[in-house]
C-alpha cells in the first residue's frame, strides 16, 4: 500500500498533493515570521531588568548560536528529504516509526500551545491601543476576569486565519511578506540615550539564564520551512539554507529591539511599564502614537508567528495522518485548495477556545510548549548524526560540515547544547514550570501515548519505513 495511495484514500479520492506556490522570500518569510511573533514586544523591558542591555543581548545573541547550531541540522536534512513533516520524515528515515511520531507530536505541541498563545495575545495587545476592549464579564480563571468582547476578538480572529491557511498557503505567505517588511522598516529607527542602557550588566548568571530560558519559545518557527518543503518552489538545497537564514535574522531582530528599547528609557521604568516595548517607542519619539504605531506591529508580529505555526502544525498532522500514525481524518485535503482542512480546523477550534480562559493562560500554554520543542530538537540533531553513521550515501543537495566528520561533530554539539536547554525546565533550574504548564504538557503527552500505542512495534528505520507501517497498518484492518 503506498504513501500515495493512502492519501488519496483519506481525501476521498481528490488528487492528495500539496501545491508548489512558494518561493525563495514566502519560505524565509514564514520561518521568520514565526520567530517574531508577540514576545519581542512585551519581554524586552523583563530582559533588560533581569541582565542588563548587555547580559541581554549576550543571552540573546547565545541563544541565536544554539538555534543556529540546531538549524544547520535541519538544513542539511530538510534539503535531503524535502517533505511536509520536517522532523516526522527525519526520524521515520532514520529512528523508525516510533520515534518519528514522538517528534513530531512534540513539535505539534509545541506550535499548538503557542498558535494558542497568540490568540490569546492579540487581544491582550489590541487593549493598549482601545483601553475600554474589555466589555459583559463572563468568568473568572486563577484570578483574571475574562471578558466576552475581549475574547472575541481573538477568537475571530482564529475563525480568519484558519479560513486563510484552507484557502492556500500561498495567500499566507504573501500576507507575511508584507508584514516582515514592515516590522524590519519599523524596527530600523534608532534614538534615545546610551545613558539609559546603564548598568550594561546586571543581575549576574542568574540574569543571563533568565534571558536565555525564553530561547526555545522565541525561535520556535525556523523548523516551519521543513514543513512547507512541499510547497516550496525552489532547489532543495536552497531551501535548506534558508533555515539557517531566518534564524540568524530572528537573532538581528532581537538584538536590535534590545538596544533601542533599552535606549529609549531607563531599565526601572521598563520593567514597570504596561508593555515596555511600546512605552519606549512612545517616549523615544515623545509621541503615544508611536507607541501605538509599534503596537501595531506587535498586532502583525502575533500574526506572523500564528499563521506560520498553524501552517506547521497542520502539516505535521497531515503527514501523520499519511504515514497512518493519526487518524485518516486528520490527512483530508480540501477539495479545491488542496490544503488539509481538518487539521486547521482542529487546531483553528483550539486557538478559537483559548481567549476566553483569559490572559493567565498567555505563560501556561507558552512554558507547557517550550519542553516539547526543545524535546524534538534533540532527536533531530540526534537523527542527523544517526543518518550520517547508518546512511552516509543518501543523497544531500546541502552537505553541512562536509564529507568527513565534521557534520557528526556539529550533530552531537547540537544535542548537548539542546539537552542542556531541556534542563532549565527542571524543578530547581532557572526555568523550573510551575503546575498548570506541568498539566498541560501531561494532558497533550497522555493523548500522545493513545496514538503512540496505535503504531506497531518491530518496524525498522529506512527510506520506505512510511511504506512498512502502511503496510503493517492496513494488514491489521
Amino acid at each position: 500500500m503506498s504513501t500515495r495511495n493512502s492519501t488519496r484514500g483519506a481525501g476521498n479520492g481528490q488528487d492528495a498533493s500539496l501545491l508548489k506556490v512558494l518561493g525563495n522570500w514566502d519560505a524565509l518569510a514564514l520561518g521568520f515570521g514565526a520567530m517574531i511573533g508577540f514576545g519581542w514586544v512585551v519581554l524586552t523591558g523583563g530582559w533588560i531588568a533581569s541582565a542588563g542591555t548587555g547580559g541581554a543581548v549576550l543571552a540573546m545573541v547565545t541563544g541565536g548560536v544554539i538555534m543556529g547550531v540546531v538549524g544547520l541540522t535541519y538544513a542539511e536534512l530538510t534539503a535531503a528529504m524535502p517533505k511536509a513533516g520536517g522532523e516526522h520524515n527525519f526520524l521515520l528515515r532514520g529512528m523508525g516509526p516510533r520515534w518519528s511520531f514522538v517528534g513530531s507530536w512534540a513539535i505539534t505541541g509545541g506550535y499548538v500551545t503557542i498558535v494558542a498563545f497568540e490568540a490569546v495575545a492579540l487581544p491582550r495587545t489590541a487593549e493598549y491601543i482601545f483601553p475600554n476592549l474589555s466589555q459583559v464579564p463572563l468568568w473568572t480563571v486563577a484570578g483574571d476576569q475574562v471578558h466576552l468582547t475581549w475574547a472575541l476578538v481573538g477568537a475571530v480572529a482564529a475563525v480568519v486565519i484558519t479560513l486563510v491557511n484552507i484557502r492556500g498557503v500561498k495567500i499566507a505567505g504573501s500576507a507575511q511578506s508584507f508584514v516582515v517588511v514592515f516590522l524590519l522598516i519599523l524596527g530600523s529607527f534608532t534614538g534615545g540615550s546610551t545613558t539609559n542602557m546603564q548598568p550594561f550588566f546586571t543581575g549576574g548568571s542568574a540574569g543571563f539564564f533568565a534571558v536565555l530560558v525564553v530561547v526555545p519559545f522565541l525561535f520556535v518557527g525556523f523548523d516551519v520551512i521543513p514543513q512547507s518543503a512541499e510547497e516550496v518552489d525552489i532547489p532543495a538545497r536552497q531551501i535548506g539554507r534558508l533555515v539557517v537564514v531566518a534564524v540568524i535574522l530572528a537573532t538581528i531582530w532581537y538584538v536590535m529591539t534590545i538596544l533601542t528599547t533599552s535606549a529609549a528609557m531607563p531599565a526601572a521604568d521598563l520593567a514597570a511599564a504596561d508593555i515596555a516595548t511600546a512605552d519606549a517607542m512612545g517616549a523615544m519619539f515623545g509621541s503615544d502614537a508611536m507607541a501605538k504605531v509599534l503596537i501595531a506591529g506587535g498586532i502583525a508580529g502575533i500574526l506572523t508567528s500564528w499563521n506560520s505555526l498553524l501552517l506547521g502544525a497542520s502539516r505535521l498532522m497531515y503527514s501523520m495522518s499519511r504515514s497512518g500514525m493519526l487518524p485518516r481524518w486528520f490527512g483530508v485535503l480540501h477539495p479545491r485548495y488542496r490544503t488539509p482542512v481538518n487539521a486547521l480546523i482542529f487546531i483553528g477550534a483550539l486557538s478559537f477556545a483559548a481567549p476566553f480562559f483569559g490572559t493567565q493562560m498567555l505563560g501556561w500554554l507558552v512554558d507547557s510548549g517550550a519542553p516539547s520543542i526543545v524535546l524534538a530538537y534533540i532527536l533531530v540533531s540526534l537523527v542527523f548524526v544517526i543518518l550520517r553513521r547508518r546512511d552516509p550515501g543518501m543523497d544531500r543537495p546541502l552537505r553541512i560540515g562536509g564529507a568527513g566528520n565534521g557534520g557528526v561533530v556539529i550533530g552531537w554539539v547540537a544535542v548537548v547544547l539542546c539537552v542542556a536547554l531541556l534542563s532549565l525546565y527542571l524543578p530547581g533550574m532557572p526555568a523550573a514550570l510551575t503546575p498548570p504548564p506541568w498539566i498541560l504538557f501531561g494532558l497533550w503527552w497522555v493523548l500522545g501515548i493513545v496514538f503512540l500505542l496505535r503504531i506497531p512495534s518491530g518496524i525498522a528505520p529506512g527510506h520506505d519505513a512510511e511504506e512498512r507501517l502502511l503496510e503493517r497498518l492496513a494488514e491489521r484492518r
